[in-house]
């Protein structure tokens, strides 16, 4: 039996998802984007919405059981090829301990002030089995 998990945003309801699904000791984690949940606003700045993001994929990890340091996929989705630089750092200090599979792909995404998306796959105690 699978659990599902929402951060209250109102895209999940509208488009029929989940932020989070955990099924057994696996969780995956729907493509979270920069949007501050609590006020909805999206920071207009790459790293601010690179922050918020690694802030969302976190929460609904946290609440499915486990922490950033168990994710064992990542795809990362970046609007503009030159932001690559900028947000790398940011990602790299985030997966250190996980160091995941990870695919990025340039691409458009829903709103066209959305700069970046990240989705992952984690398993539960994975960092704590392996290290």
């Amino acid at each position: 039996m699978v659990r599902h998990i929402s951060s209250g945003s109102a895209f999940e309801r509208e488009i029929g998802y989940s932020r989070a699904v955990v099924d057994g000791d696996m969780v995956h984690v729907s493509g979270c984007t920069g949007y501050d949940y609590e006020t909805m606003q999206l920071p207009e700045d790459v790293r601010d919405q690179t922050r918020n993001t690694l802030a969302n994929v976190r929460a609904a990890l946290s609440r499915a059981g486990c922490s950033i340091n168990d994710v064992v996929r990542v795809r990362y989705y970046v609007t503009d090829r030159g932001d690559v630089g900028t947000i790398v750092p940011l990602l790299g200090v985030a997966f250190a301990k996980a160091r995941p599979a990870a695919t990025m792909l340039i691409t458009g995404l829903m709103e066209p002030e959305m700069k970046i998306e990240i989705e992952v796959t984690a398993r539960i105690g994975a960092y704590e089995a392996e290290g």
